[in-house]
Parts: structure tokens; C-alpha cells; sequence
């Protein structure tokens, strides 16, 4: 049973041993063994590596999968991911969109999530080369529906994305405006706010962001950003528990149970959300499919 809203805990508590619902089976196999050959084959990066992704096996073993394009190294530096971090990018790989497309049909995937490191050194941010990946991603499937995972993109920047047709464009506001600190001091919440406010003004049908619980946040700042996404038209949420990839990252300030990520649910459906993905290990891109598929049925989507 879900708990009542006002039972749902704070999270100033130090956190106590990570807890068992937290605990995954990494994947193996020949099945996998497939999967990472062919990611070698093509050259390709995903986030399920490079973030170090808890739910890997879950989202491949399920035909859905989601590439990491402009290589992989970020221009940002946030205190909660593993993406390795430099001044500039690598030079981008005109042949990436086909790649993804030929290894998309080869894994026969059903539903795929492109997204991305950011691109600071690039004077559009890498929208053209995200443009042109979905178009040829497209082309060469044109059957799987594809979710664009963008960075902070402006109107101008967003444009040819929504153009070239995504099924659903999601950016990530990560944490309430009070931990925005962990994020890059180039980022924040207000220009996250914009970007989502921006595909809506384009014409896009769905959009998603996601928040990390776990990280210092009280109840009422994550209803409060509830009620900010709404107003900005968001589609779909995610909550999704924050584990700390390595040392390097801050550590976790409280681990919530299932029960408080069901009661959090139950506030987001209340403040009307077409889709809810809530639940310890959920991230923007576990159960993407799914979650799209609810929507195009015209129905919502509660679980992980």
C-alpha cells in the first residue's frame, strides 16, 4: 500500500547500507555477449556504460536501448554522473546516425533512446548532428519509434529536432531548484524549465523529464516541482532513485523504499501526468517503450 503523501519521509537522514531493492543482477551470457559485440562492431557508445547504468540488462533484454551520440566525453562536469568530462569533445562522426540504425536492426530493437554528452564547444550544442542522427536512425528503421534524452537546447537549437519527428523529446530538470548545485553551474533549473517550455512551443506531442530522489530533497520542493512541470505542459515523469556511480560522485543522502516511490506516484498522477514512471532504479530511459506505448493507446502508465 502506498503511503500518504504527508508520511512520505524527508530526506535530510544520513542514508543507512544501501538497501535490498536496490541490489541487480549485472548481465551475462551469450545473449549479451551478442549485444556487446555488436556495439563493437559499430563503434558505439551507450549510457547504460557509460553512466553505469543500474538497469543495463533490464532495458536491452526488453529491445530497447539508447545510444550516447557526440562521443563520449562531456563538457560538463555534474557531481552526480560518471560520463568522463573535458574541455572539448571529440570530433564528431558523420557516419554515427547509419551506424545506430545498422545495429538497431541487427539487435532488432523495438523502441530506441538517442541522446547524448553535452557539447559546449559546438556553436549549436550538437543539435544539427542530433538532427541528422534521428533522421538517419529514421530512415534506415522506420518502424521503431525513437525518444530524443537532449541537453538544455534553446527554441532555435530544438527546432530541427521536433522537425525531424522524434516520438518524444525528453530533458532532464534532475533536482529541485534547491540541489541544483550538483548539476554544472552551466546548467539549472530554469533553463531546463525552458528547454521543456520550448518543445511544447514547437509542436511536440509528448515530453518527460526525470528527478533523482535521494540527493537532500524535502517532500514539499519535489510536489512543488510537480506542480512547475505541469504548468509547463511536461507529459511524462520519472522518479527515480540516485545511487552514487563511484566515489567520486556525492554520496547518497537518503535511500527512499518503493512505498515512498508509489506514494510520489500517486501525487503525479493526482496533478495530472500522463505517464508516471516511479519506482528505486527507474531512469528516463528504463521503460521508455512502454511508457510511449501507454501514451499513444491513450492510457497512463503507473509502474516501473
Amino acid at each position: 500500500m502506498a503511503l500518504p503523501p504527508s508520511d512520505i519521509p524527508s530526506l535530510s537522514s544520513k542514508p543507512s547500507a544501501k538497501p535490498p531493492w536496490i541490489r541487480v543482477k549485472l548481465p551475462g551470457g551469450a545473449a549479451w555477449k551478442q549485444v556487446e559485440g555488436i556495439l563493437e562492431k559499430y563503434r558505439l557508445h551507450t549510457v547504460c556504460d557509460e553512466a553505469r547504468c543500474p538497469n543495463k540488462g533490464a532495458c536491452w533484454g526488453a529491445g530497447t536501448a539508447t545510444f550516447m551520440i557526440l562521443g563520449d566525453r562531456c563538457t560538463r562536469g555534474c557531481r552526480f554522473c560518471a560520463v568522463s568530462t573535458g574541455v572539448r569533445g571529440q570530433d564528431l562522426r558523420e557516419d554515427e546516425g547509419r551506424a545506430i540504425a545498422a545495429a538497431a536492426a541487427e539487435l532488432k530493437l523495438r523502441y530506441l533512446v538517442l541522446t547524448s554528452v553535452d557539447r559546449d564547444d559546438l556553436s549549436d550544442g550538437g543539435a544539427g548532428h542530433f538532427a541528422a542522427c534521428l533522421r538517419a536512425i529514421k530512415t534506415g528503421n522506420p518502424g521503431i519509434p525513437v525518444e530524443l534524452l537532449i541537453p538544455d537546447y534553446a527554441l532555435a537549437e530544438l527546432a530541427p529536432l521536433v522537425a525531424a519527428g522524434p516520438a518524444v523529446i525528453a530533458h532532464n530538470v534532475e533536482t529541485v531548484p534547491s540541489l541544483q548545485w550538483v548539476r554544472d553551474p552551466r546548467a539549472s533549473f530554469a533553463k531546463s524549465l525552458a528547454t521543456l517550455r520550448a518543445a511544447k512551443a514547437l509542436g511536440m506531442g509528448l515530453t518527460k523529464t526525470s528527478l533523482l530522489l535521494g540527493l537532500g530533497e524535502q517532500k514539499a520542493e519535489v510536489l512543488g516541482v510537480m506542480d512547475t512541470l505541469r504548468e509547463a505542459g511536461v507529459d511524462i515523469l520519472v522518479l527515480g532513485q540516485y545511487l552514487r556511480p563511484s566515489p567520486k560522485q556525492i554520496p547518497v543522502a537518503a535511500y527512499l523504499s518503493p512505498e515512498d516511490f508509489e506514494a510520489y506516484a500517486a501525487e503525479a498522477r493526482n496533478r495530472g501526468f500522463a505517464g508516471v514512471l516511479s519506482s528505486p532504479l527507474a531512469r528516463t530511459s528504463y521503460h521508455a517503450y512502454e511508457a510511449w506505448q501507454q501514451q499513444t493507446q491513450g492510457r497512463g502508465h503507473d509502474g516501473p
